[in-house]
């Protein structure tokens, strides 16, 4: 077979693992009031159930980056898709907060290793001009695992129970974990273009490189602090929205069932599947990482401040606000070529896993600080075992997000006004170990 066709193939079947990993990191929306009745739990704990995946994931992106440099894709995302399915029949099982807690982490540690060893595998198997693209479509599962976490979930759950629902994902992620082993391979066996040595395996001596060197090499690089930043406050914001409260403020504020509310983050995702990519591709014909960049996020503050608004928005404003909300994260995609430009190909998933690493602290902190903004502003009732809140404590904690943009339009402008020229040229990665040593 070409070598250029089977490599999307194989992206193919490693994107469908990513694609479980995003199920179970967004379905917490659709199961809020499931969790919240399950484990009789208040908003706080129902936020930090759902963050105890992004805790672990984030925490484990370093060491992610460094065991997907040292062993390669193939086995790094066999390990974490074997043990992201165990999480899931376990969490499945589970009958009380803990337990749940634990399990769920289990998810979120398998998951770890799953977005930065394809970022790693696109290194070794696209075009430095094809990276950009290749992210955003990468990211895009983020927004197909949206879409199956939102209304598809809501009905297979009022169907058969989440706990069937949850375990049956987690056989399948069992079933994926066997495919990845067999048939991905870490590299192309030949070169896919003529400027190969740019890909070279690096000599021993650059080999004997401490990756303690690499990590430090990454941290004090600036641009990995902006693009942290960004990632922090926007992968946050926008994995709590889709992910966790964004059908819970539906439901309660228009009186609406769970799965009509799943159709609003069911639109989100499927501005998540059609952002990343759309704008990856407009950044790579460009040449532009950081014009997009700080539109982006100006945009972005905007679609926060709609939900964030005192009264009462229409449903189709509210519509409007959750698409635009996941199609503008494509413009934050473009923080991975930003870095990944800036080191060699050996050290290419480390950076991108520090970023990523920053990204979803985020998303671990912005779900328990919204949670708490909102049960300060709990009515008492409860409905169904879940919480009700009042308007005015969702429109505080989207006010919330929308500072966090402002966050991030800010580091977006300074990245900008720092680049040589506004934005790097686009080119392939560095040689191997062209880095200063």
């Amino acid at each position: 077979m070409d070598l250029r066709k089977r490599r999307w193939i194989l992206w193919i079947l490693l994107a469908l693992v990513f694609l479980l990993v995003n199920v179970y990191r967004l379905s917490s929306a659709v199961l809020a009031d499931r969790l919240m009745a399950g484990f009789d739990v208040s908003g706080a704990q129902l936020g930090t159930l759902h963050a105890s995946f992004f805790y672990v994931y984030a925490l484990l992106q370093l060491p992610a980056g460094v065991l997907v440099d040292r062993i390669g894709p193939r086995r790094t995302v066999t390990a974490g898709c074997l043990l992201l399915s165990l999480g899931a029949i376990g969490f499945a099982a589970s009958t009380g907060f803990y337990t749940g807690f634990l399990t769920r982490a289990l998810i979120g540690v398998g998951g770890s290793v799953v977005f930065v060893s394809i970022m790693r595998f696109c290194v070794s198997w696209y075009r430095a001009d094809e990276y950009a693209t290749m992210s955003g479509l990468t990211v895009a599962i983020v927004g197909l695992g949206g879409i199956l976490a939102a209304t598809p979930l809501a009905v297979a759950t009022d169907a058969i129970g989440w706990r069937p629902v949850i375990f049956g994902l987690g056989l399948s992620g069992l079933c994926l974990s066997a495919g990845v082993y067999l048939f991905v391979r870490d590299d192309p066996p030949e070169p896919l273009y003529e400027d190969e040595n740019e890909k070279s395996v690096p000599s021993t001596a650059k080999r004997q490189i401490t990756y303690r060197k690499r990590v430090a090499r990454v941290l004090a690089h600036p641009r990995t602090w902006l693009v942290g930043t960004i990632l922090f406050c926007t992968t946050g914001t926008v994995t709590t929205l889709l992910g966790l409260w964004g059908v819970p403020f539906v439901v309660q504020t228009y009186d609406v069932s769970v799965t009509t509310a799943s159709q609003y983050t069911l639109l989100g995702s499927v501005g998540l599947l059609v952002g990343p990519p759309a704008i990856g591709w407009l950044s790579d014909r460009l040449g532009r990482r950081t014009e997009l960049l700080v539109a982006g996020s100006g945009a972005y503050i905007l679609a926060f401040l709609v939900l964030a608004s005192p009264g009462r928005q229409p449903l189709a404003l509210v519509a409007v606000a959750y698409f635009s909300i996941g199609l503008l994260t494509g413009a934050f995609t473009l923080g991975y070529p930003v870095i990944k430009e800036q080191f060699s190909v050996q050290t290419s998933g480390l950076s991108t896993a520090t970023v990523n690493c920053a990204g979803f602290t985020g998303a671990a902190a912005f779900p328990t600080l919204m949670g708490a903004a909102l049960d300060a502003y709990w009515t008492g009732e409860t409905v169904g075992g879940t919480r009700v809140y009042t308007d005015v404590g969702y429109q505080i904690a989207f006010a919330i997000a929308a500072v966090a943009a402002l966050v991030a339009l800010l580091c977006s402008v300074i990245l900008h006004r720092t680049s040589d020229g506004g934005n790097p040229e686009p080119t392939r990665s560095s040689p191997a170990g062209s880095e200063s040593e």
